[in-house]
């Protein structure tokens, strides 16, 4: 049989639809020759016929992105989470927020930030499902009883602040592609992108924070790149802008912020962090085996800008080791030591009398 590739698809996708192997595309696909190769939209894959001993990669194996997310926020909505639309992307994708829980203490955790670190994304949309089935199903989560906790704060989770920057590390440039001569000018002329991070205009959404920006962006390149590159000033990205409304509307008594790689929990900056952020991390770290570092000698990042803003704690959770983009198989680890992290993350309130300084 034949398929038609879609906006998000990619090979590993494609496989596990048909409940074959990646593999099995390449040999009945003569222009595919990897693996990694990128699918583009509108291509015609053959596909071939699934056998008794041939297995789906799972889920687990997959990549997750913006189509993905889609797809799920039907469920999301159906096991009682609040689903809202934040804002949009360059390329008017939504970035929504789903909320569980109906504590007094507000809550952040995000993900996807950078392009190639969708493991993030895909992490914390599984943490949201199975927070909210063990709810459902009034079980404990890993010893956590999460129903407990999320009587107590209300958990907002924005899973994938750039939507744009992902599905390109996925899927590739393609002709058709609305910013295709930006994106292969700003990538000088190269059509793989496994090292971008940045948003569809080459602008990196955690170096677009008021917090010591100027200094950020005099270091880092002076025009749109794949990384790195601060923008022209703080909050020009519409992702960016969309987080800067969220939290300024909901007051988070404190934020995780999740990336990839080093295994690393970040959580000073500047001295600006209160003193019971360092309780708090240890708390996070022994939950999780991650290394407790003050600061990344950075500026210009969300957790940054929170802590120097609102006086109140914040963190960014580095997950996994290696070369973003992680492979596949890093999923594993990431999730068993990341899940305990995040739950933990529900209990910390009990550790800070909250304090604000935002209007």
């Amino acid at each position: 049989m034949e398929y038609t590739v879609k906006q998000g698809d990619t090979l590993a996708k494609v496989a596990n639809q048909f409940g074959i192997r990646p593999f099995d595309l390449l040999l009945f696909n003569s222009h595919l020759t990897s693996e990694i190769d990128y699918i583009y939209p509108g291509q015609l894959l053959h596909i071939p016929a699934r056998t008794d001993n041939q297995n789906a990669a799972g889920s687990s194996w997959e990549e997750y992105g913006p189509s993905d997310l889609e797809k799920d926020i039907p469920l999301f909505r159906s096991m009682g989470a609040r689903v809202e639309v934040i804002g949009y992307s360059v390329m008017k994708k939504p970035i929504y927020a789903i909320v569980i829980g109906s504590g007094k203490k507000s809550i952040f955790y995000s993900a996807g930030w950078h392009a190639n670190e969708w493991h993030t994304t895909k992490f914390l949309v599984q943490f949201l499902k199975e927070c909210l089935a063990a709810v459902h199903k009034n079980k404990k989560m890993y010893g956590y009883d999460v129903a407990k906790w999320l009587k107590e704060v209300k958990l907002f989770a924005v899973p994938l602040v750039n939507p744009d920057g992902v599905e390109l590390v996925m899927q590739g440039i393609y002709d058709k592609h609305p910013h295709y001569d930006k994106v292969l000018q700003i990538n000088k002329g190269m059509t793989r992108f496994e090292h971008w991070s940045s948003n569809i205009r080459g602008v990196d959404l955690n170096h677009q924070w008021p917090a010591g920006w100027e200094r950020e962006a005099e270091e880092s390149p002076q025009m749109p790149w794949s990384r790195h590159y601060s923008g022209t000033a703080p909050l020009t990205e519409p992702e960016a802008k969309a987080v800067y409304r969220l939290t300024l509307r909901n007051m988070f008594s404190y934020v995780l912020a999740f990336h990839s790689q080093g295994q690393v929990i970040y959580w000073g900056y500047r001295g600006y962090e209160p003193k019971e952020s360092e309780d708090m991390v240890k708390r996070l770290s022994l939950a999780s085996s991650y290394t407790p570092v003050h600061t990344a000698d950075s500026d210009g990042g969300y957790k940054d800008w929170f802590i120097q803003e609102t006086g109140r704690p914040g963190f960014t959770i580095e997950v996994g080791v290696g070369v973003n983009p992680l492979s596949n198989h890093s999923y594993a680890e990431i999730w068993s030591n990341a899940v305990m992290l995040a739950l933990e993350g529900l209990t910390l309130h009990t550790l800070y009398n909250e304090k604000s300084r935002l209007p």
